[in-house]
């Protein structure tokens, strides 16, 4: 047991470490084990005997990617709003000059998202499309704080979250967002479902800054180790996770659907 702990701590300093390694575990069965037994199964396993059925009292879910995505590509809606507005860029240019943007480091204290991030997308908005029309900005910022701009990635993500609170499991969104996040959240029927929203731009700590991960599971009132946060971005999701001290999935790789996030968790439909 000494050994398998002093190798769970050395895989949270290398955040790759815990997709690769097979966790040994002592039981009759164990010797017997087929080598099909895959290295998922293995670290289930050892967690079940660990913390039982249930491996963590705790999911936190990125939003964008993860939780839910833009129901039209950026830039065709940029283009869209903004021909009324004089905006002549195709949306080819248009995505060009929006990555081009936003990889650009923002500010001393790199946090893009302050508050309700105007500042920030402000600058996105002009230096993508080339319009620094003020209505222009109001409106392809306020559209994205609708159903319209957003739906679900997982539709059958109610019914999960539903079985996983009622097994005990605590949730909470952990997001690089503005405070746009929890209007948004309500207008597609989901705040509802989580006991806590970790937002960047109220945290003033963006991921894959560990701060963010331990404040939602303060929120939460777990302790780091009994998290797993699932996310769409290895870097700012699995590995500041993984800093932070929490279990991690990679959406669309480790899982591919919250029916198999709640299934790894141990929670059966």
């Amino acid at each position: 047991m000494v050994l398998m702990a002093a190798r769970i701590l050395a895989s949270k300093s290398r955040p790759a470490a815990v997709a690769l390694r097979k966790w040994p575990y002592s039981s009759a069965s164990a010797a017997v084990a087929e080598p099909e037994n895959t290295e998922v199964k293995d670290y289930a396993d050892y967690r079940r005997s660990l913390y039982g059925d249930i491996t963590h009292k705790a999911l936190l879910v990125d939003a964008v990617g993860t939780l839910l995505i833009p129901s039209q590509p950026m830039a065709q809606i940029y283009r869209k709003i903004g021909e009324k507005y004089g905006v002549e860029c195709s949306e080819d240019e248009i995505l060009y000059r929006y990555r081009r943007a936003y990889g650009q480091p923002w500010g001393k204290s790199r946090l893009r998202y302050v508050n309700d991030g105007r500042p920030f997308w402000q600058y996105i908005v002009s230096y993508s499309t080339g319009c620094s029309d003020p209505q222009y900005f109001e409106e392809l910022y306020n559209y994205y704080v609708t159903d319209k701009a957003w739906h679900l990635c997982d539709p059958g993500a109610e019914e999960v979250f539903r079985a996983l609170r009622n097994s005990g499991v605590k949730l909470a969104v952990v997001s690089n967002f503005d405070t746009r996040l929890r209007p948004l959240l309500r207008a597609l029927n989901c705040d509802k479902w989580f006991d806590a929203v970790a937002v960047s731009a109220e945290v003033a700590a963006e991921k894959p800054n560990p701060t963010i991960f331990l404040k939602a599971c303060e929120l939460l009132s777990v302790q780091p180790e009994d998290a797993v946060h699932v996310g769409d971005d290895r870097r700012n999701d699995i590995w500041g996770a993984r800093d932070a001290g929490c279990d991690a999935w990679l959406w669309g790789s480790d899982v591919h659907s919250f029916k198999e996030v709640a299934r790894r968790i141990g929670v059966q439909l």
